[in-house]
């Protein structure tokens, strides 16, 4: 079982979360029930699918729960691109919350990819 609290993933994951609840602060109140709610959920799942996975026994299991949260971590995505579309934020509170998912992303998918050459050997 792997200490997720020590993977900056994860660490980088909590930060996300925390940007994007006050990103959601910043939304129309008539968003209440739609994108500040998903967006809150997307971004929680980022770093609470990989500290699951995590308590996984197999780095099979484990790459399948990093697997979900970069799904979360696109869906997140998504959802901040149609922040900006209908310009509900300015891009000065979008572009350095894009850039820390972006980062998270690619940590994530280096992880997938060195569990995935690991797995073969």
């Amino acid at each position: 079982m792997r200490n997720f609290r020590s993977l900056n993933i994860w660490k980088e994951g909590i930060e996300l979360v925390k940007r994007i609840y006050k990103l959601a602060e910043l939304l129309p109140p008539e968003e209440k029930f739609g994108l500040k709610s998903q967006i809150c959920r997307a971004a929680v799942s980022v770093p609470s699918n990989i500290a699951e996975g995590c308590a996984r026994n197999s780095e099979t299991e484990f790459k399948r729960f990093l697997e979900i949260a970069i799904g979360s971590s696109f869906e997140l995505e998504t959802q901040l691109i149609i922040i900006d579309e209908l310009e509900f934020v300015t891009k000065e509170h979008l572009n350095p919350i894009f850039e820390l998912l972006n980062n998270e992303q690619k940590m994530i998918n280096g992880l997938i990819s060195k569990i995935k050459h690991a797995t073969k050997s």
